[in-house]
């Protein structure tokens, strides 16, 4: 059996970056995560960074900003994963730039983990997030980094437990009303956070994903939200009102916010 790839995690503190460290980890990859010494010190994610220590992982301090941190990590590794969050999108450039001086990364999957941003419609603000999204696979083009780009669709975890419902920010989802938008019959793919993780883990040494996107589509987690809201209506034993909000004035309400 070839030996497993040294894996490096770039926001592995971040939302889906957790379950990507712990995913490597318990894959057997030789894992590694880099963290800024601010990280550490905080209290919640320093108790995450221990929970790392824990499972295998190595932690190495770094920072975005600084090049030869990044290099010196990087140098470490075969693999490196960026899980990095909006704000910080636009500076993987700082980590291309580390992976050609470094010369030894055999893939790079940039922080992606969401639709595929050279095929989506969006518009804003989600619009300029896809546009760098875009600009970092150029780039990653441009230099020749061999790399895999990951879709991975809907977080499960993150949408499910409140369908999505204007306001609502914890489960469970309300039981007497529900927005609807468009006629909620279009199709849509929900994987539960772990599973990305385990597919993205999966895919950094198999050279079928080599320059390549991923796309994490399960059939069986594909569904319409009206499909969901049956699936609400079933769990909780009875019917609930329900809003259905046009694309015309879904953009009207993005327009004003």
């Amino acid at each position: 059996m070839a030996e497993k790839s040294k894996i490096l995690i770039i926001g592995g503190t971040g939302y889906i970056g957790k379950f990507i460290v712990e995913a490597s980890a318990k894959s057997g990859h030789p894992t590694f995560a880099l963290v800024r010494e601010s990280t550490i010190s905080d209290p919640v994610k320093g108790e995450l960074i221990q929970g790392f220590k824990n499972s295998g992982v190595t932690i190495l301090t770094g920072d975005l900003k600084d090049h030869q941190s990044l290099v010196n990590a990087i140098k470490q590794v075969d693999v490196v994963i960026s899980t990095v969050g909006s704000l910080q999108l636009a500076d993987q450039n700082n980590i291309i730039a580390a992976i050609k001086e470094a010369g030894n990364v055999k893939r790079f999957l940039p922080s992606e983990f969401g639709n595929d941003p050279d095929l989506a419609r969006p518009v804003e603000p989600v619009k300029t997030i896809f546009g760098i999204k875009s600009k970092i696979r150029r780039a990653i083009e441009a230099e020749a980094i061999p790399y895999t780009y990951v879709s991975s669709n809907y977080f499960a975890g993150y949408s499910l437990p409140t369908l999505v419902q204007p306001g609502v920010t914890a489960p469970p989802p309300p039981k007497d009303k529900l927005v609807i938008y468009g006629d909620g019959n279009a199709k849509a793919v929900f994987n539960v956070e772990g599973d990305i993780a385990a597919y993205t883990i999966e895919a950094v040494d198999d050279p079928r994903t080599l320059n390549k996107s991923l796309f994490i589509k399960p059939p069986k987690n594909i569904y319409s939200f009206n499909e969901l809201v049956a699936l609400w209506e079933k769990k909780i034993g009875k019917s609930v009102e329900k809003e259905y909000i046009t694309e015309e004035q879904l953009l009207k309400q993005i327009e004003g916010s």
